[in-house]
């Protein structure tokens, strides 16, 4: 087997066409269908259903294209770090965040980083929970900064930062500071939260803060972005319930009231694959978690 078995299965597991994953390599479909059929000999099993309409994958091919996602990625992760390696730096780390991230823990982390190991490179990418684990897993995220009570096996999960709750208003609205003490009062009004599927675990939470209150929150809006959510708060088009650290780096006509009485905390952590091959990122696990967030 060699490495060209494995891109253009590749590219045919994701084109679902010969002809079009033939154009994608600029290979002659007739020589694609061939290294596709020694593939499958050498392997002793078809990856592959073909009829005239379509082409789809076997379950073996399917769990063969996660594999070589993983394998090429991990072949360009290994490039990159070897010539930085040989540019006298240490490696690189990828990090993945939510936005709530960038307020207090990674900012921290990267002055760290840069002052007690500058030959670390960092790239950084916003993404929601789920997309952080996916990418863990495929190789292409070195650590994430998530909300979630619990990864897939093999990752390793760390809480890094604690953080109350604020409730989210208009400048102009009535409600003074004492009115986290009984968030009844809100009940009739249109919340505005962050998207279910972009932080599970943080949707739950709000939901169980009203619910502890008395009510079931009408949900009006959702977003993956504070900015947003502040915006359509600002314009009176609902309220919200956000981490405290949020209200952090915006300028809107909103206010935020602590909701420092109630049990819940909007925890974030950290997570990493366990077995991973990165001596960069230990020196970085090494700074994050001997200081916690504060």
């Amino acid at each position: 087997m060699e490495l060209r078995h494995l891109r253009y299965f590749l590219a045919v597991a994701e084109e679902l066409h010969f002809r079009k994953a033939a154009e994608k390599l600029f290979i002659s479909q007739p020589g694609l269908s061939r290294q596709i059929r020694q593939l499958e000999e050498l392997l002793g099993t078809p990856l592959l259903i073909r009829d005239k309409k379509k082409v789809s994958l076997t379950r073996a091919g399917e769990y063969l294209k996660g594999e070589i996602e993983f394998i090429l990625n991990h072949l360009d992760v290994t490039r990159r770090q070897v010539r930085l390696i040989e540019d006298g730096q240490y490696g690189e780390v990828r990090m993945g965040f939510l936005g709530s991230a960038m307020q207090n823990v990674i900012p921290g982390l990267l002055v760290e980083l840069k002052e007690k190991h500058p030959g670390i490179k960092t790239s950084l990418e916003e993404l929601s929970n789920t997309a952080q684990v996916n990418a863990l897993l495929k190789d292409t995220l070195d650590i994430g900064f998530v909300r979630l009570a619990r990864v897939s096996p093999g990752l390793q999960l760390q809480p890094v930062f604690e953080d109350t709750f604020s409730l989210v208003l208009p400048a102009d609205h009535p409600a003074g500071p004492d009115s986290a003490d009984s968030l009844w009062q809100f009940r009739e009004e249109n919340f505005i939260l962050f998207a279910q599927d972009y932080s599970p675990l943080y949707f739950d939470t709000v939901m169980s803060i009203c619910e502890d209150a008395g009510f079931t929150p009408k949900v009006s809006h959702k977003s993956v972005h504070a900015q947003t959510i502040f915006r359509l708060v600002e314009n009176h088009l609902g309220i919200a319930i956000v981490p405290t650290s949020l209200q952090r780096g915006f300028k809107m006509e909103v206010k935020f009231i602590p909701l420092e009485k109630i049990p819940q905390r909007a925890v974030l952590s950290v997570v990493w694959k366990k077995e991973h091959r990165n001596r960069a990122l230990d020196h970085c696990l090494s700074l994050l978690l001997d200081t916690p967030g504060e």
